[in-house]
Parts: C-alpha cells; structure tokens; sequence
C-alpha cells in the first residue's frame, strides 16, 4: 500500500514539473511570482493557468504510472477561484498566492486510518524527495484530511494538492466541500 502512495506522490509531482515546464519554460503562460500578495498578481493569470490545465490535465494523467491506483482528481472551478480569491484579498493581513491557492489541481484518495497513519510516519522522507511543499492534517467544519501540496521549489508553479481522506470520513468531508 505505501509504495501505491509513493508512486502517486511521485507521478503527480512529476507532472507537476513537467506541465510547469511545458507552459512556463514555453511561454504559453507568463512567469509571475506567486509568492507576491494577491493584489499584485492579475486574476487573469490565475484564471488562463486554470483554463490550460482544465484542457490539458488527462493527457498528462495519461502519461503517469497511475495504473492499479483509484484517485480521483478535480481543476477548481472559475467559479470557486473567484471564491477564494474574494475571501482572501479582503484580509486585513495579506498572504502570499502561493500560500492560499494550493488546490488548483487537487488528486484525492481514500484509505483506511492505519494506511494514513503509516503514510503520516514516512512523509517528512518524502518531502524532500518528491518536492512535497508543506503537508498538514486538516479538521474544520465537519471536514478531516491529511493534505500534501507539491509546489517544486518555485514560486513561479502554481502549488498543487493530494488530499488523503479516511474511509469514516468521506460522506461528512463531501457535505462539508458543498458548502
């Protein structure tokens, strides 16, 4: 089961680079740091990297080593971008992009809580293998994950997220993202 784990972990973060590469290193999208406060970042840029990845992402997933895996993924919405953008932009202590906006793509997958735990035992030997930018467990309004973010050390690369989700936990974390 760990190694089903690692091999997502990796092939994600492989993509992750490799789409990076395809559209930054080309300039298809322009490089702008993510790292700035959300007012000096246009909301355009945000939106044509949601939109190149929304049209692109399954041929990536294509690609990876991902046979024999269940996840399931999601690109986040206009819509919820727009959300999140709104809620964050009016804080009185401003955050870097790149701090907030984790999720653009998010890859899910569902375990038992033995298998979290045994992942929550290795992942800081992870970390700096896969380019894993920050992990942490996550329990706020009826939702309850382990999160892993992937970012490859620039803060050109919109961050990316797995959300590890206990089996118990699934029907109160699905109530709790309608909301």
């Amino acid at each position: 089961m760990l190694e089903n784990i690692e091999r997502l972990i990796s092939e994600v973060n492989q993509i992750h680079r490799t789409y990076a590469a395809d559209y930054f290193d080309t300039g298809r999208l322009e490089k702008i740091n993510l790292s700035r406060t959300i007012d000096k970042i246009p909301v355009e840029h945000i939106l044509d990297y949601r939109t190149y990845f929304n049209d692109s992402i399954n041929y990536y997933l294509m690609a990876a080593s991902l046979s024999g895996m269940e996840y399931f993924y999601r690109v986040k919405t206009s819509e919820s971008i727009n959300k999140k953008i709104a809620q964050y932009e009016n804080n009185a202590v401003q955050y870097p992009l790149n701090a907030w906006l984790s999720d653009v793509f998010g890859c899910r997958i569902v375990l038992e809580k033995e298998e979290i735990e045994a992942i929550e035992d290795i992942i800081d030997d992870w970390t700096s293998l896969y380019g894993v930018k920050d992990w942490y467990k996550i329990e706020k309004e009826g939702y309850r994950a382990f999160h892993i973010c992937f970012k490859n050390k620039n803060n050109y690369f919109f961050p990316w997220e797995l959300q590890i989700w206990e089996v118990a936990d699934v029907e109160n974390n699905i109530k709790a993202s309608k909301r």
